[in-house]
């Protein structure tokens, strides 16, 4: 019998396959999919790294958790700096001087500041929406071209439909920098996420394409203590209803040309372009092979937002109040499960970084191995 069956070769339960492991006790991964790494997964195609599950840029200001994935991966410089294209005209990203410029032409941080202050004041009271939101902190242009459309494709609602805490933090920085993430460790695997939970799993027992709830009562019985990384809904047969997530659908291609955009990332932000953004994959490791040879191809993905329905793959839980008041229903239970630790994105239904989800299976680890 194993210590833990670990439910889910994502980075969640990686990371606490690891650490148990290295305590010395017996462990078994399985994962419904064909593959390890969960949504970090990565496959290579003409000699790129191509991210399958959207854009995953590691990031994070907590040095326990970048000492910790530096044990199985070198970390590249890569500095996420998007760009956005409204209609034809590019944009710098996050709102930094080089946005202000390009939409005002202001060249000081005063102007800057004073144009921003002068388009706040049409929002008087307590933003009431998101759209409210945005203007109080940006102004109605910046709003208007860089985060209306974008927004309302990403949710599939109208600006005025949606509540103000998603919008809460808009980064405004009245200094040239448009480095995103503003993170003060950051990159990327060098030869991709896969070979980096690869890594993380070695000399590990992975059992792939066994779906633990199609075989959940042969597999629990392997095991004295189960690690659930799935949808917590689905553990408990939607008893009470589905939570609600929005899903990603990507077009990929592989182009016969060097570059197709320059830059890893760029946001279309009006609504009228049905996707969100295109990814370029090579430029997340410089247009070069792992040998540092030029790559003469690229491999682009279209990106386009969606209403989640059952079958679809999660992305990002919808925390309003409906869900959030389902969700505590399903904690509940969890809560009273003996044996069985919830963990992860979709085990707690909640939106994580990656960096904050290897923190979080560390901290969960080390409480239940100490």
């Amino acid at each position: 019998m194993y210590d833990y069956l670990i439910v889910g070769a994502g980075l969640y339960g990686a990371v606490f396959a690891r650490e148990a492991a290295d305590s010395g006790k017996s462990v078994l991964v399985v994962d419904r999919r064909p593959h390890i790494a969960g949504n970090v997964y990565t496959e290579q195609v003409e000699g790129i790294h191509v991210h399958k599950y959207g854009a995953h840029i590691f990031h994070t200001n907590n040095k326990t958790v970048w000492d910790y994935v530096n044990r199985f991966a070198v970390f590249n410089r890569f500095t996420n700096s998007p760009v956005a294209n409204y209609k034809g005209k590019l944009y710098s990203l996050p709102f930094n001087m080089y946005t202000f410029n390009q939409m005002w032409g202001v060249v000081t941080p005063a102007e800057a500041a004073a144009k921003i202050a002068e388009q706040r004041r049409e929002i008087t009271g307590e933003p009431r929406n998101l759209e409210e939101q945005a203007i109080s902190l940006v102004g109605r242009d910046i709003y208007e071209t860089l985060v209306r459309g974008y927004t309302e494709k990403q949710w599939g609602r109208d600006c005025k439909d949606l509540p103000a805490f998603i919008i809460r933090r808009l980064p405004v920085r009245l200094t040239f920098d448009n480095n995103y993430f503003n993170a003060l460790y950051q990159g990327i695997p060098v030869g991709g996420y896969t070979n980096f939970v690869a890594n993380m799993l070695d000399g590990i027992e992975v059992r792939l394409d066994t779906d633990y709830m199609i075989h959940r009562g042969e597999l629990s019985e392997l095991a004295r203590k189960t690690v659930y990384t799935g949808a917590i809904d689905a553990y408990f047969d939607y008893f009470a209803g589905c939570l609600e997530y929005r899903s990603v659908r990507f077009e990929t291609e592989l182009l016969d040309i060097p570059n197709f955009q320059g830059n890893a990332a760029v946001n279309y932000t009006d609504r009228e372009t049905p996707w969100t953004r295109i990814i370029e994959h090579k430029w997340f490791e410089f247009g070069r092979d792992e040998a540092g040879n030029e790559l003469p191809k690229t491999v682009i993905s279209r990106e386009y937002s969606s209403e989640w329905k059952p079958g679809d793959e999660p992305y990002y839980p919808v925390n309003d109040a409906k869900n959030g008041a389902l969700y505590a229903q399903y904690k509940a239970l969890a809560d009273k499960e003996q044996n069985v630790i919830f963990g992860g994105r979709l085990g707690e239904y909640k939106y994580y970084d990656m960096d904050q989800v290897i923190g979080a299976a560390l901290e969960r680890a080390h409480a239940e191995l100490a």
